[in-house]
């Protein structure tokens, strides 16, 4: 049997039939080399050659564009030993945003704030190229804890008794897109024809898993290290301190080994998060909308895998071109954010995004909801 007439077997879970780009780029998918099986999450939307909200399983080739640039991208939240009354007022409010400015940078520190060097597990393990370990040095070092732009965000939420919790969604920032770019510039043919595919046994894959898994180690580090500022933060304005035994932290964009049905695969994921059965996980709605803490249910067909977020429901030009400032006021009424950048949030006001308790609905299989809380403070970088 050729490669090609191997059938390759489909899932989805969606809110809604697919837009015709989107069933393109995953019909593509199906006839990449290799490809075993598919799930598309009920988030899923369209975004360069692969698709945000899948979750692929091959048996030999990686696929760098089935993970994504931002590799390790992903979410982190632990709880406060404080009511959420605390941020109810605009006072408390405002002086938590003023401290999160200075604590935490949405692209690069400045130089007196800059950190001296990487934390040790990652400055000691080199990257293949001396191009990436430049970039490491440089771009590494000034972009480590921060938080980026664009769906990347800091929150605090409250849950069903009134808790108070903090919420991260960042990723490896400069890290992820240069590993991802020079191993695609490196190792693919030119022009590809083809979604471009890693052997894994051989050097190039190796080479590819190892910058890979040094840039979710470098995302997972990314969001400790915001934690560990926001925690400082809460401390010195109001004397309240984290509980670490809740910490939940997980990522959506990686590469792994993994066996679902009694078959071996090497599984991407890009916008999808692992749930393994009693997996915790974390997913958000938009920045005016409910977030879950969740736990996998382990279903094969999935891949052991759900939606990372709610999902885009319009592209960034499209919703900057027709939310307006007024609108995306309306849409985040009761929970604090800096209005003064509103005209350049436009693009990731709430109805920007999917409905995420349709998401949830969605996904009722996958993974199941073991808290919502809602939204009290948005932090974004612009």
């Amino acid at each position: 049997m050729s490669e090609h007439t191997l059938q390759v077997v489909r899932r989805d879970w969606l809110t809604e039939p697919l837009p015709d780009d989107v069933a393109q780029s995953l019909e593509r998918l199906a006839r990449a080399d290799d490809v075993r099986q598919i799930a598309v999450m009920p988030d899923v939307h369209l975004s360069g050659e692969v698709c945000v909200g899948v979750a692929v399983a091959t048996e030999s080739l990686i696929y760098p564009a089935a993970v994504g640039s931002d590799i390790g991208c992903g979410m982190a939240a632990i709880q406060f030993a404080v009511d959420a009354e605390l941020l109810r007022n605009q006072n408390s409010a405002g002086q938590l945003l003023c401290g999160l400015y200075r604590a935490i940078p949405s692209l690069k520190h400045a130089q007196a704030t800059a950190p001296r060097a990487l934390p040790a597990p990652l400055a000691a393990r080199p990257l293949s190229a001396p191009r990436l370990e430049k970039v490491k040095q440089r771009d590494g070092l000034w972009q480590y804890g921060t938080l980026g732009r664009g769906n990347h965000f800091l929150e605090f939420q409250a849950d069903d008794e009134d808790r108070l919790w903090l919420m991260i969604h960042s990723g490896s920032r400069a890290m992820g897109q240069a590993i991802s770019g020079h191993h695609l510039r490196t190792s693919s043919p030119a022009p590809a024809k083809r979604l471009f595919g890693l052997d894994a046994s051989t050097a190039e894959g190796a080479a590819y898993l190892a910058d890979h898994d040094w840039a979710i180690a470098y995302a997972a580090h990314n969001r400790l290290s915001m934690i560990e500022r926001v925690i400082e933060c809460l401390d010195r304005s109001f004397q309240v301190a984290a509980l670490p035994d809740s910490l939940i932290h997980c990522n959506h964009n990686h590469v792994r080994r993994e066996t679902h049905g009694g078959q071996t695969y090497w599984v991407h994921r890009k916008g999808a998060l692992s749930a393994a059965l009693d997996e915790p996980g974390l997913i958000p709605g938009s920045m005016g909308t409910a977030s879950f803490h969740v736990a996998g249910r382990g279903l094969a067909d999935a891949l052991g895998s759900s939606s990372h977020g709610a999902g885009r429901a319009m592209a960034r030009g499209v919703a900057s071109r027709s939310i307006s400032v007024g609108r995306l006021q309306r849409e985040m009424r009761g929970v604090w954010f800096d209005q003064r950048i509103s005209p350049r949030l436009r693009d990731e006001a709430p109805s920007a995004y999917k409905d995420i308790h349709g998401v949830m609905r969605a996904q009722r299989d996958l993974t199941s909801v073991v808290r919502q809380l809602r939204p009290l403070l948005s932090y974004k970088g612009v």
